[in-house]
């Protein structure tokens, strides 16, 4: 009898890397059947000495894919956070091999600008919110920490990529903090009128940045995701805000 090997892979955003999402990946890998992968982007290890492009991220998630493709892997689920998102979402649109989609806070738009442009209105009023959100020292860490190309990379690679997600046709969970003030509501609302499945569900986690998994609702965020990919139907039954009784901070 022939074994399918199953593998979730793993896509973290935009100033970002695999330390985001140690909590999920830790539960993930407690799943049997299934074998988890994460990897850092381009330009997101701290060396400058080369010069990374939005080209980059898109060749790195597709090379992940085919590594494990080649490997044996017939069943992938893709998770993809904030930029991550948006690389998932190409990936799945492309791959066959992906089965399952969970984005959280999918960046196809930022709070702030528009198409590439600075909107000083809304910037003005969502900075000091992104820096209560993460603290000023963790955000100019994470800021410095990319060559400063890479910014502008980052809106070339949604306009590059924006499109794809309409040619998601897999189940997919999408996630977004109601104190998300880095991806704005209108950005998860886009990927959920776009994905091509009846199956697709929108779950907003109360009182939630956008680094969901350092969050007080982490834990519940993951047991929804660990429920859907063992039956993806159940997405149909959960709750639109975790705010049910066996859902709330314990």
């Amino acid at each position: 009898m022939k074994i399918f090997k199953k593998a979730i892979l793993v896509v973290h955003g935009f100033a970002g890397g695999v330390y985001d999402q140690e909590y999920l990946t830790h539960r993930l890998e407690l799943i049997d059947n299934y074998d988890v992968f994460t990897f850092t982007l381009p330009g997101h290890d701290g060396n400058f000495k080369k010069k990374i492009t939005y080209k980059d991220w898109i060749k790195k998630v597709d090379s992940e894919m085919e590594f494990l493709i080649s490997h044996g892997y017939e069943k992938i689920y893709v998770i993809g956070h904030s930029m991550g998102g948006v690389l998932a979402s190409y990936i799945t649109a492309k791959y066959p091999q992906v089965k399952k989609l969970v984005l959280v806070a999918p960046a196809f738009r930022i709070s702030g600008f528009e198409e590439e442009k600075f909107n000083m209105s809304t910037a003005l009023t969502s900075t000091p919110k992104i820096f209560e959100e993460y603290g000023v020292q963790l955000v100019t860490n994470r800021l410095l920490k990319l060559p400063p190309n890479c910014y502008v990379d980052f809106f070339k690679l949604v306009k590059e990529l924006q499109e794809n997600v309409k040619n998601v046709k897999v189940p997919t969970l999408i996630f977004r903090g109601t104190k998300d003030y880095v991806v704005p509501q209108e950005s998860v609302d886009y990927v959920y009128e776009s994905v091509q499945n009846r199956y697709k569900k929108i779950v907003m986690l109360e009182k939630t940045t956008h680094d969901v998994f350092r969050e007080n609702k982490k834990g519940q965020a993951t047991d929804l995701i660990i429920k859907f990919f063992k039956n993806y139907k159940s997405i149909e039954n959960f709750p639109n805000g975790i705010t049910a009784p066996d859902l709330e901070d314990k």
